[in-house]
């Protein structure tokens, strides 16, 4: 399977955009529910909720687990290494490789997700030999889409990616960005 054919780093920090992506520690787990316990990032996102103490340690230990895995490494968006603003994931599937973000609601609307996305697009062009990524968007995130149109990406012409998570129904777009 071409996912999971070589593992992440055991350690990882991506600079660049104003920003140091940087993995997740325990001392980041106290931080962690104020970044995610909130109604849209329940709403337009996998990441549980409510999201306390108890979710914050589960997500550490399935973020080690992904990456020990060569699944997914997920990586703590700061300015400088520091605090935690939010999180940006990059996931190897059948399909290809995705990216993911959150950003906590007191974080909005500094470009962090967008440069977010950026700085992990470039390691996954110029690390991993990616040749697309993509993100899987509802479009009415109507956030999410000016991250992806600020980003780069385009709307691909390809299905709708439909579920049910959470309880409640999902039509996902996806959009694509080629290595340049």
């Amino acid at each position: 399977m071409t996912s999971t054919t070589s593992s992440f780093p055991q350690r990882i920090e991506l600079s660049g955009e104003g920003l140091v992506l940087r993995d997740w520690t325990e001392a980041d787990l106290a931080t962690m529910p104020e970044l995610f316990d909130h109604p849209d990032i329940a709403y337009w996102t996998p990441i549980v909720s409510p999201f306390d103490d108890a979710a914050a340690g589960a997500r550490l230990a399935r973020a080690r687990q992904l990456r020990e895995e060569g699944v997914a490494v997920l990586l703590a968006i700061t300015v400088d290494g520091g605090a935690p603003l939010g999180e940006v994931m990059l996931r190897r599937a059948p399909e290809g490789t995705e990216i993911g973000y959150a950003v906590g609601p007191a974080h909005r609307g500094q470009g962090l997700a967008v440069r977010a996305v950026r700085v992990m697009a470039d390691y996954a062009f110029g690390q991993l030999g990616a040749q697309e990524v993509v993100l899987e968007l509802e479009p009415e995130n109507a956030a999410s889409v000016a991250v992806a149109t600020k980003a780069g990406f385009r709307l691909l012409d390809v299905p709708l990616i439909t579920g049910e998570e959470k309880g409640r129904p999902f039509s996902l777009q996806t959009w694509g960005l080629t290595r340049p």
